[in-house]
């Protein structure tokens, strides 16, 4: 609830609970009064005379003492049950507290001076049930992630077993037969390396908690380095990748997150595009930012994937082959420490192009 909201009620229940403490003690007083002065003066007067008249001279003389105590007598008492209701709103709210976290299904109801508040938690309510989906899809994307790559560690494991057990147990192959298998056990171990990784992504990464040691970088040079790194992957793929960026982008950021982040772009990239094409690397540099565009050649992301790329788990082509597939969390990641940087990073659909557009902000 928003604090002048809270304030608003706050206020507005001390108000009315004060006015009925004031109006009904002023009511009960006069009520007093008057029955004592109309209907039992005499009798009463008379009674406590009889039984001691002493006493019956003090109470005529101590009028206003006596008068004042019962006021205050009333008063107690009527806050006494003022309070005690107000507690009872209390107790409500913590009730309704109570239902929300066993059956966030169900609607909560609270007194009609509690609407303000009993549209807040409802809202509430309805933000706990959708977080509760959210992570409950999460959990299974996740166990079914884990699951399927379980099983792909067994195909290149096979293979690297199958491999190696002919190269030791045939002493006598050729070499250049050797030098395949060999190639075929390196290929198959880095892609279970690879694999491991992804398990290491899934089990312990956690968004949130990424720490962001800002220094002054180069972001040119950051770009030129990983494409540069990457020729091995864009040579595999008949790829070619071009820049267009400055010759110098000073940036106030993390450069090993940053790095994460453009490398993952890259790499989806390569694994995205068609073969025999270009990938194009452009940097732009405006008065308060930077843009940085990746664009490549491939199958056009269906308008209704486009705003799940960067969800966590999700994998925008579930058909991929299983040496290509990934974990789901390399987009998501780069949209983490993008957002970490102040930026913002957004993909579409450009004539023959995927395009990923990432804007990150001048530290004033």
């Amino acid at each position: 609830m928003k604090s002048n909201e809270f304030v608003k009620l706050k206020n507005s229940l001390a108000l009315k609970s004060a006015f009925k403490i004031v109006a009904y003690s002023v009511i009960c007083f006069f009520i007093l009064v008057f029955f004592c002065d109309v209907f039992f003066n005499d009798i009463l007067a008379d009674y406590i005379s009889n039984f001691d008249r002493g006493f019956y001279l003090w109470c005529i003389s101590n009028k206003e003492f006596l008068l004042i105590v019962a006021f205050l007598i009333i008063i107690g008492v009527v806050s006494f049950f003022i309070i005690r209701k107000l507690n009872n709103n209390l107790v409500e709210i913590i009730s309704a507290m109570d239902e929300i976290l066993k059956n966030p299904e169900n609607q909560i109801k609270l007194s009609y001076n509690l609407v303000i508040l009993e549209n807040r938690i409802n809202n509430l309510r309805v933000d706990l049930l959708t977080s509760k989906i959210e992570a409950d899809e999460a959990n299974k994307k996740k166990d079914d992630l884990i699951m399927y790559m379980a099983h792909d560690l067994k195909t290149p494991l096979t293979s690297i077993i199958g491999y190696l057990s002919l190269l030791i147990e045939d002493k006598n192959l050729p070499s250049d037969l050797q030098d395949k298998y060999l190639n075929i056990v390196l290929k198959k171990s880095l892609r279970v390396e690879d694999l491991i990784n992804q398990f290491f992504d899934i089990t312990r990464y956690n968004l949130k908690s990424m720490p962001i040691n800002k220094q002054q970088i180069d972001l040119a040079f950051l770009l030129n380095q990983l494409v540069e790194e990457a020729y091995p992957m864009l040579q595999e793929n008949n790829l070619s990748c071009e820049l267009n960026i400055p010759n110098s982008i000073l940036f106030m950021g993390d450069g090993d997150k940053l790095a994460r982040a453009f490398g993952n772009l890259l790499k989806n990239a390569i694994s995205y595009s068609y073969k025999n094409s270009t990938i194009f690397i452009s940097a732009e540099m405006f008065e308060n930012k930077v843009v940085i565009i990746f664009k490549n050649t491939g199958d056009k992301i269906p308008d209704y994937k486009l705003d799940k790329l960067f969800d966590k788990f999700y994998r925008g082509d579930s058909s991929r082959a299983s040496n290509t597939g990934g974990a789901g969390l390399g987009l998501a990641i780069t949209k983490e420490i993008i957002e970490l940087h102040n930026g913002s990073i957004s993909v579409s659909n450009d004539d023959d192009f995927i395009v990923f557009r990432v804007e990150l902000f001048f530290e004033n």
